[in-house]
């Protein structure tokens, strides 16, 4: 498995320009706010060569949120996503952290299938983002 690091701005950008090969035709570029990398980089990931990428950060509720999290096509399949996942739930659970949590769309059944591996639940939330706006909102208790 490739060495995870704390993202940076440099990352933040050469991620920004390859967007496709990590989401494919979906618009995500509002998901990449510089503050993830610049405000919470001590929860910002990325693995080796930017193989993927995991922004997120420790709300004071104690949940470990994760707000984006991708993995470049071409490292799909080789247990990027699942190592990020681990070393965000090792850094969310030291600043407090006792679940985590994450938010996608209906339609993405791939990540909801990716999550509900590693050991989340998954709920459909009928307007959680507002009239008609379902989300599958997903959980895991930390140890």
């Amino acid at each position: 498995m490739t060495d995870l690091r704390r993202a940076t701005p440099r990352d933040l950008a050469e991620i920004l320009a390859d967007l496709p090969s990590y989401w494919g035709d979906r618009d995500v570029r509002h998901l990449h706010h510089p503050m993830f990398v610049r405000e919470f980089g001590d929860t910002a990931f990325v693995s080796g060569d930017v193989d993927g990428y995991l922004f997120g950060f420790v709300a004071p509720a104690h949940i470990g949120y994760i707000h984006a999290v991708a993995v470049h096509r071409r490292r799909r399949g080789t247990g990027v996503g699942r190592h990020l996942h681990t070393a965000f739930a090792a850094a969310a659970r030291a600043r407090g952290a006792t679940r985590l949590k994450a938010i996608t769309g209906p339609a993405n059944a791939e990540s909801i299938q990716f999550h509900e591996r590693i050991g989340f639940k998954a709920d459909l939330v009928t307007d959680y983002s507002g009239p008609g706006q379902d989300r599958v909102v997903l959980t895991r208790d930390l140890p």
